[in-house]
């Protein structure tokens, strides 16, 4: 049987996608916009097993073991292969291990960098050949609409897929088809760096599929969605014109919005701890003192700032002495995805 090992890289949201029209499919109400990272990524290999055989879902260690996937990880990446069964018009069952370089489940991207991989180390293993477009709509149905954005290096951008017709949207089919990422700029284009502060290393109480889900329920969520389009042009130009001055406000922006949103949802839900406000309150100081930095967050409690890489260094200096941190991963713009890696099996 054919086997495929493919790596694809995690992503940091500038703008963020939270809320979606169609969940199963991650068809989002907004645009987002993210930086494809370097070094926090996820391996994946794929055996395509003969029809009829059923799936098997496989973890692996730090030492190269592997192990049974826990129930819920595994039943996830079922659903995703079930999906790609249909759309590949194949019937055979995959064999499937998977290994992330950071912490899983903790606000730092794993389901778009793991299903980026899967998506493509299933279709590598079938022989086919896909589309950027095409990888980018297949790995979004695995409901991880960040998993689009991971298909691509440097900046990317996943629009909505509406389009206006004689003064209608176009039906969801249409919708489906056309939400796939574009590439704002290489990774070559501006070479940023991303500073994570790691203060959770387990899986958040609540996941980001159900706070998507709690989203729509905040009374803040329609003034989100009006502030949006002066975002995204600000981000568009601030990155085509490789201004940090501009980017920075607004990321932070968009990261206290999602978690106001989260915080005012019903039920609430509360991503942050105490660490995660000593590391916000770090970075404002960092400001003051004349080093530009800038907090950005998905739904977890870790911290990522943004900075340029003159002061990588100090940045990472100072957030690990902050009570609470464990540890700091040092990343950055990354190229995107890879299949010449070491399989896992």
């Amino acid at each position: 049987m054919s086997r495929a090992t493919a790596q694809a890289p995690s992503n940091i949201a500038f703008v963020k996608y939270w809320g979606a029209r169609d969940l199963k499919r991650a068809l989002p109400y907004n645009p987002s916009i993210s930086m494809t990272l370097a070094n926090c990524v996820s391996r994946s290999t794929v055996e395509v097993l003969p029809d009829g055989a059923p799936d098997q879902v496989l973890l692996g260690g730090d030492s190269g073991e592997l192990s049974l996937a826990p129930a819920a990880f595994a039943d996830r990446v079922c659903q995703h292969l079930v999906t790609l069964r249909a759309e590949t018009g194949t019937q055979g069952g995959f064999r499937v291990a998977t290994k992330n370089s950071f912490p899983t489940g903790a606000g730092i991207a794993s389901s778009a960098s793991g299903f980026a991989a899967l998506t493509l180390a299933v279709t590598a293993a079938l022989g086919l050949d896909f589309s950027d477009e095409e990888l980018s709509i297949l790995a979004r149905r695995s409901g991880s609409g960040s998993a689009a954005r991971s298909l691509m290096g440097g900046y990317v951008e996943l629009p909505t897929g509406i389009v206006a017709s004689d003064g209608n949207s176009e039906t969801a089919s249409s919708e489906d088809s056309l939400s796939f990422s574009i590439q704002l700029a290489d990774a070559d284009h501006w070479d940023l760096r991303d500073v994570v502060a790691i203060v959770e290393t387990g899986p958040k109480e609540i996941s980001s599929l159900e706070g998507h889900k709690r989203s729509l329920t905040s009374p803040y969520y329609p003034r989100r969605q009006e502030l949006l389009a002066q975002r995204l042009h600000v981000v568009r130009q601030a990155i085509a014109e490789r201004s940090f001055s501009a980017l920075g406000p607004v990321l932070e922006e968009e990261a206290i919005d999602l978690h106001l949103i989260a915080m005012s949802s019903r039920p609430p839900v509360f991503y942050w701890n105490p660490a995660t406000l000593a590391l916000l309150s770090t970075v404002r100081t960092l400001r003051d003192e004349g080093l530009p930095a800038y907090s950005t967050m998905d739904a977890g409690a870790n911290v990522h700032v943004i900075c340029e890489p003159e002061h990588e260094p100090e940045i990472a200096r100072r957030l690990i002495a902050v009570r609470g941190v464990r540890r700091i991963i040092r990343d950055r713009v990354g190229t995107g995805p890879r299949l010449d890696v070491e399989p896992l099996f």
